[in-house]
C-alpha cells in the first residue's frame, strides 16, 4: 500500500527545487552578479568593438515592429532597438536576473523610451506575453543558453509567420572568439543552420562585420 508522502518531506522537497533553481542562474550567468555584469558589458573598450549602430541598421527595422532582445545584458542594444520601431513597436528585453532587468528599466526611463518592456525569462523559454513577435535578436548570447534546440523551439512559438531570428555569435573555433577554450560554450554556423531549418527558418543575410562573430539572419515566410 502507497504511503502518502509526510507534509515535512513535501516542504523539504520543494526547498530543494527551489535552491536547484537558485543555483541555476549563476551557472549560466557566470556566476557574477547583475552589478558585475553590468560593469562588464558597459566598458567603454567593449562597447566600441559592438558597433551598435551599424548592427542595428542592418536590421531594416521599421516604426511598429515588435522586436525581442533575448539575453540582454545590461541593455545596450535595447535602447538603440526601441527607439528604432517607436513610438508603436514594442521592445521586450528578456533576462533571467532581475537586477538586470531593473537595470534596463532604469536606463529605458533615463533616456526617455516608453516602449520598452522587462521581462523575467526561463532557462528553456523566453516568457513573453505575444506571438506576434517580428524580430528576435540574440547578441553574444546563444551559446550561454544551454539547451539551445529546445529554447530556439520555444521561442519560434512567439514569433509571426513572417518573422526573423538575428543571431551574432563567437566563429567556432576562430583563434579570437570567447571561450576558445570551451568547447561547449561555441556554435557553428552549420549547427545553427540545422536548427533553424527544422522550425521552418533558412539563412537569408550574412553580415561580415565582425573579425571573430557571426552575425546572421534567418527568415520565415
Amino acid at each position: 500500500m502507497s504511503q502518502k508522502p509526510h507534509g515535512k518531506t513535501v516542504l523539504l522537497g520543494s526547498l530543494l527545487i527551489f535552491l536547484l533553481a537558485q543555483l541555476q542562474i549563476p551557472a549560466q550567468l557566470g556566476g557574477r552578479s547583475a552589478d558585475e555584469w553590468i560593469s562588464q558589458l558597459d566598458r567603454g573598450e567593449r562597447v566600441s568593438r559592438l558597433k551598435i549602430d551599424e548592427v542595428v541598421s542592418y536590421l531594416n527595422l521599421k516604426p511598429g515592429d515588435n522586436v525581442v532582445d533575448l539575453g540582454a545584458g545590461s541593455g545596450i542594444f535595447s535602447g538603440p532597438l526601441a527607439r528604432s520601431v517607436a513610438p508603436e513597436g514594442k521592445l521586450f528585453s528578456v533576462e533571467i536576473d532581475q537586477g538586470l532587468l531593473n537595470h534596463i528599466k532604469e536606463r529605458a526611463e533615463l533616456e526617455g523610451l516608453t516602449n520598452v518592456h522587462t521581462l523575467l525569462g526561463k532557462f528553456d523559454d523566453p516568457n513573453l506575453p505575444t506571438n506576434e513577435i517580428d524580430v528576435a535578436f540574440f547578441h553574444d548570447v546563444l551559446h550561454h543558453i544551454e539547451k539551445r534546440q529546445n529554447y530556439l523551439k520555444a521561442l519560434a512559438l512567439y514569433l509571426r509567420r513572417e518573422s526573423r531570428i538575428v543571431v551574432i555569435d563567437p566563429i567556432k573555433g576562430h583563434p579570437k572568439a570567447s571561450h576558445r577554450n570551451q568547447p561547449q560554450m561555441q556554435i557553428s554556423l552549420e549547427e545553427l543552420e540545422g536548427w533553424m531549418k527544422k522550425l521552418g527558418f533558412s539563412l537569408t543575410s550574412k553580415y561580415d562585420l565582425f573579425e571573430n562573430k557571426f552575425f546572421v539572419v534567418f527568415s520565415r515566410r
